[in-house]
């Protein structure tokens, strides 16, 4: 039973350079503004069901701050599990990021460069196969990567981490470009996510480096599926990660983690992430991993830090 419910919980809160498949019409996509919604600030547009080439179709949320202009340009903040971000009553658990508050705080206090939300909502049944970095399992054994399924403990096993990056970068990201007025290079387009979208988040800046200039990973998820004894997911990914992590110039990287709940996995693993981070050059200026004493695995603890990697990636300094 409890494996059950672990599983549960990361479920519902739940490539380089390769050939494109036919870009999605722009003109079939639009965007409504959602007028009653519980945002509490700027507003909310959606688009109900994006079509894509590569990932079961699923809405997408953009943020705008509530002075948003024409007149000028914002950076771009995508983040994963996009209907945990804004709105408590729509939420799984009735918790959530709070990235609205954060964000016009922050803006207005001149504390990050404007910038905008997009977020991707997650399908609960096929998070765990869209959000892990799927070219981790090269990492593994043959023996091991045969096993794969059962380790994960998923049903209707695929792993599709490779085409919802497509997704978001071949086809939502020209969407997001043309639609609103933005910033569209990789210093002003940022990643955000939290446990498997923390892993997710990682991923996206190794996969796509010339894309993203930086990305937060929160309580990530090293564990990488259900906790249990000779785990092979951290290994595999960490190797995945000294194979493929950017380099640190000019990009930044953010981690962080609790030790309550699914967090006190987490702690164990910082010192890896450390090694990882200072054999690829980056430094306190352009890496944290921080920890958070006595936060668990929830939004509430996540919306009590966000101002810590919003600042980092977006910061006005």
């Amino acid at each position: 039973m409890r494996f059950v419910l672990l599983f549960a919980i990361l479920g519902v809160m739940s490539c380089k350079d390769e050939a494109k498949s036919e870009p999605i019409s722009e003109e079939k996509t639009v965007f409504v503004t959602l007028e009653n919604d519980n945002v509490l600030e700027g507003t909310l547009h959606r688009a109900d069901s994006i079509q894509s080439n590569y990932i079961k179709p699923r809405p997408v949320d953009v943020w705008l701050p509530e002075d948003y202009s024409e007149e000028k340009k914002y950076a771009v903040l995508y983040m994963h599990d996009g209907q945990m971000l804004f709105d408590v009553t729509t939420s799984w658990n009735k918790q959530e990021w709070k990235v609205d508050e954060w964000a016009t705080d922050l803006m207005k206090s001149g504390k990050t460069k404007d910038f905008i939300v997009v977020a991707i909502h997650n399908i609960s049944d096929l998070r765990w196969q869209d959000l892990f970095p799927q070219k981790a399992i090269n990492f593994m054994d043959e023996d091991t990567k045969s096993n794969v399924k059962d380790i994960a403990g998923a049903k209707n096993f695929k792993l599709n981490g490779d085409n919802y990056l497509k997704f978001l970068v071949e086809e939502l990201k020209p969407i997001v470009d043309k639609t609103y007025n933005v910033h569209t290079n990789k210093e002003n387009t940022f990643i955000m996510g939290s446990s498997m979208g923390g892993l997710m988040s990682m991923y996206a800046i190794s996969e796509y480096p010339n894309i993203f200039g930086g990305a937060a990973c929160l309580s990530t998820h090293w564990v990488g599926g259900m906790p249990m004894e000779n785990n092979p997911y951290p290994e595999a990914i960490f190797k995945y990660m000294e194979a493929n992590l950017p380099k640190a110039k000019n990009h930044k990287l953010y981690f962080d983690y609790g030790n309550k709940t699914l967090d006190a996995h987490y702690p164990k693993f910082a010192p890896r992430v450390d090694t990882i981070l200072k054999q690829k050059g980056y430094t306190d200026k352009n890496s944290k991993n921080l920890f958070f004493e006595g936060t668990d695995h929830s939004e509430n603890s996540w919306n009590q830090r966000l101002d810590q990697p919003l600042t980092f990636l977006l910061g006005s300094n």
